[in-house]
């Protein structure tokens, strides 16, 4: 029989023969994740806190970054509490090499949170985990199911690529579609295995991470491709624009607030920059006419909380907060 045969439009997890493909899915993903699942350092922590910083660094980060990362900043915070009476400062430094450094800020304000609101333990249902500042339904869900065994799904760019390619028919417009991302969640929930849900979870994400890539998914050796109604089929290109962002001298602002947070980690605890100074560090070619860009920059960073100005005679000093 054709295996391509044997997909229907019903429910995931109904009666016949979808809800026989899906259990042939769930087993054969479930013995290849066991095989060659990732042996990464937060895989089998149960420590709600380690997984949660395990999550938040690898938002928009290398898992090579990660694994250098990952360690050397649980040395240096090892607990909630630790991370909450830490300068903020010391935070942003233990940052260093992992971009994006507003999330060390939103993980010191949940460690402040959990420490003065909640006596130090962390919320154990997804639905309180989403109440802490910066934890969004992702994050959440995956605090819950790998530390303290909910089963719950739990979807990321990885998990949402694997199940469009598995369930063309259901996701078909998820990448165009206003509440694309609800339909993604919702197929998630429903083909969620009874049991061992946290190794369904990684399995979905190893398997997107390494073979069902986004460019060049390897659909020969994939476990799963005789079930795979998109295995061996071009790729359609998408239409999707992207969004242009503020930039200057054609480099995004984005680039220039990490130049300017690595600049300042490098400053004795205390000290400050003149405004002048560091746009010279941050850009080529910096001038007057940049001062005014500058200005915005920095009042940005200092809204974020990433940075500190004062006052320095008539100009302007840049310090990291204490």
């Amino acid at each position: 029989m054709n295996p391509r045969s044997q997909f229907s439009r019903s429910e995931p997890g109904g009666d016949g023969q979808d809800a026989r493909r899906r259990r042939h899915i769930i087993s054969t993903l479930l013995r290849w994740y066991r095989r060659h699942g990732r042996d990464l350092p937060w895989r089998g922590e149960h420590d709600p806190y380690r997984v949660l910083v395990s999550e938040i660094m690898l938002q928009q980060t290398q898992v090579s970054r990660v694994l250098t990362k990952y360690p050397l900043f649980l040395k240096r915070f090892p607990t909630p509490e630790k991370l909450a009476r830490a300068r903020t400062s010391a935070a942003i430094r233990a940052w260093q090499g992992m971009g994006y450094n507003n999330r060390a800020l939103r993980l010191q304000q949940l460690a402040r949170r959990v420490v003065n609101h909640l006596d130090g333990r962390m919320p154990e249902t997804a639905a309180e985990l989403q109440k802490l500042p910066g934890v969004g339904r992702y994050t959440a869900n995956a605090v819950a199911c790998f530390a303290f065994g909910t089963r719950v799904a739990v979807v990321d760019t990885n998990v949402a690529r694997v199940l469009t390619r598995l369930y063309p028919d259901r996701l078909r417009n998820y990448h165009r579609r206003r509440g694309g991302s609800k339909s993604v969640w919702n197929l998630a929930k429903a083909i969620l295995p009874q049991r061992r849900a946290a190794d369904w979870n990684q399995a979905l994400m190893d398997l997107g991470s390494r073979i069902c890539t986004a460019a060049s998914p390897k659909c020969g050796i994939c476990p799963v491709n005789r079930y795979c109604p998109s295995a061996h089929r071009p790729l359609r290109a998408r239409n999707s624009e992207r969004k242009r962002e503020p930039s200057r001298d054609g480099v995004p602002n984005r680039i220039y607030r990490g130049r300017v947070v690595e600049v300042l980690r490098n400053l004795k605890r205390g000290q400050r920059m003149h405004a002048p100074k560091l746009g010279r560090r941050i850009k080529q070619e910096f001038g007057e006419k940049d001062a005014p860009w500058l200005a915005r920059l920095l009042e940005d960073l200092q809204r974020d909380g990433l940075v500190r100005l004062t006052r320095i005679g008539s100009t302007i000093g840049v310090g990291l907060p204490d």
